[in-house]
């Protein structure tokens, strides 16, 4: 594919950008901490299963923790975060719909419950100034919009 320059481009950081819903989270990981080494290590004396826990609830906030930058180009979307790229054309989406927090590019032809696993999830950045640009180019490249 050419090297060509994105036609939009943002960064979103949750961490940095909701500041509240950080520090919200940041609570429940006190608590869940705690209450799995509770469990986990006090009461069944199993320390592996509170390292495979903590893992576990760590690895599936990543995104939360870590900025992610969004290209979208003539023919393709780029989403990199600091150690994956993640490059798809649009042809190899089926459909797309706008969530509370952006836009999910789903495989499917209408919307799935596997969307979160085959699907590309497009987080807006903290301002969403380029939700309706966003919007009206998928259509063009996508087409069906749910």
């Amino acid at each position: 594919m050419s090297n060509d320059e994105p036609l939009y481009s943002w960064t979103s950081f949750p961490l940095i950008d909701r500041p509240t819903k950080s520090i919200l989270l940041f609570l429940i990981i006190i608590f869940v901490t705690y209450y799995l080494y509770q469990q986990a290590i006090v009461r069944w004396e199993q320390p592996l299963f509170y390292v495979l826990g903590i893992l576990i609830f760590f690895g599936s906030l990543t995104p939360y923790f870590v900025p992610t930058s969004y290209f979208f180009y003539e023919d393709r979307v780029i989403v990199k975060y600091p150690i994956i790229k993640i490059e798809k054309a649009y042809k190899e989406y089926g459909c797309f719909y706008v969530d509370k927090m952006g836009i999910m590019l789903s495989t499917f032809k209408q919307p799935r419950r596997l969307d979160a696993f085959r699907g590309q999830s497009i987080r807006f950045s903290k301002t969403a100034s380029e939700k309706d640009d966003i919007i009206k180019f998928l259509q063009e490249k996508i087409g069906k919009q749910y």
